[in-house]
């Protein structure tokens, strides 16, 4: 009985390893099926993220017009087509700003390659004086020693002059071939033929935004229906978190972007910036970008002031303030406008930027934080998932 009754046991649990194995396997094929799918499929699902988010964030104006006894439909009608005002209306100014760039591009021009040119000799002439330096006189070439370069010259000029100069060759006639011209269809498809893609799926992100404002009740309620009843609760949770989350990323950013916009204004008009109602959002809203946001954020300045001037103080200065302003905001302002809302530990973001910046190129960088967020939204409102919730919280 006894030995019956441990083999039995055994079997039991090396039953109980093999299954816990079985999924342990399915599981990590599931993971890199999932990661295979995102990767293949990131037009696609870039563009219903970026949708979902413009909708979470403008469902509370939908909250309002609807106070105001519209249907939901109407709303959100009203609600879109607002937001395509003002997108077109900052295209206008956009578009105005860009006629005034074009007469200056031949100045932009000359200034660079002014710039290349004495970058270029510079390095030529360290390279040079390096050379010099490093190897002894003795064993550098004739062309690197000044006296025996211009004794070689003037001999070299001496010996051509004496010979005779060969007679000239039989003229040969050449043979043009007239290549058919490249019809106009065809270069615009080879050259759009990687964006057509992006370019498709952005136009459908108005729809989008559209159908899930006005049909988001009737979404919510099946998205719900999905579950058992004993999980109803949970998935609910998870739908607000998610939004919450979403609304205060969002915000806090374009806050936080509004405010460096302003104080780089200031400092731009300030020293009379040319464009300065380009070079100031462009670098106030790229210093939020991850990581990578203070170089971003001083290439629009520093190209700005490529043809006003060639003084060297002006380009220090807007570095210099740039990087103050980019400083600032990141240690003492972005914790409290987007810090506080996302609750993610630093180890965490970077890992996230890591992976979705490896997905999804620049995309992926803009829209990991954010995505890891939403992830850590459902985390904490499912029971089951709350230790990882913890896990990725600060």
């Amino acid at each position: 009985m006894r030995l019956a009754h441990a083999s039995g046991g055994f079997l039991d649990a090396q039953a109980t390893t093999t299954q816990r194995s079985v999924q342990v396997g399915v599981g990590i094929l599931a993971a890199g099926a999932g990661i295979a799918l995102l990767y293949y499929g990131r037009v696609f699902f870039v563009t219903v993220i970026i949708a979902s988010m413009i909708a979470f964030l403008l469902d509370p104006i939908v909250v309002f017009f609807m106070r105001l006894r519209m249907p939901r439909g109407l709303a959100s009608f009203v609600v879109c087509s607002i937001g395509l005002v003002v997108l077109y209306l900052l295209g206008l100014g956009l578009y105005l700003e860009s006629i005034n760039i074009a007469d200056d591009l031949p100045a932009y021009g000359q200034r660079v390659n002014e710039l290349l040119d004495s970058a270029a000799s510079r390095a030529e002439d360290v390279e040079r004086s390096v050379y010099q330096t490093l190897l002894p006189k003795r064993l550098q070439p004739v062309s690197e020693q000044p006296e025996a370069a211009a004794a070689a010259q003037a001999k070299g000029k001496k010996k051509k002059q004496q010979q005779p100069e060969p007679p000239a060759p039989p003229a040969v006639q050449e043979v043009h071939i007239q290549q058919e011209p490249t019809p106009l269809l065809s270069y615009l498809y080879g050259y759009f033929r990687e964006y057509y893609n992006a370019l498709l799926m952005a136009s459908f992100v108005p729809f989008l935004v559209y159908f899930l404002l006005s049909w988001r009740d009737h979404v919510r309620s099946r998205y719900l229906l999905i579950f058992d009843p004993e999980h109803r609760r949970s998935a609910a949770d998870a739908w607000s978190g998610v939004g919450d989350m979403v609304r205060a990323y969002v915000i806090g950013n374009f806050l936080l972007g509004l405010l460096l916009t302003v104080a780089s204004s200031l400092l731009f008009v300030a020293v009379k910036l040319p464009y300065w109602p380009i070079a100031a959002p462009l670098s106030g809203f790229l210093s939020l970008v991850p990581y990578i946001g203070l170089p971003l954020a001083i290439m629009p300045p520093l190209i700005a002031a490529l043809p006003a001037s060639r003084e060297p103080t002006l380009y220090l200065f807007l570095i210099a303030s740039v990087a103050v302003l980019h400083l600032l905001a990141l240690n003492l302002l972005y914790p409290k406008f987007v810090g506080a809302r996302v609750h993610l530990n630093p180890l965490v973001v970077t890992v996230g930027l890591m992976f979705w910046g490896m997905l999804w190129g620049g995309i992926g960088l803009l829209l990991a934080i954010p995505l890891t967020a939403g992830v850590k939204a459902v985390c904490d409102n499912v029971t089951s998932l709350q230790p990882y919730g913890r896990l990725l919280g600060d």
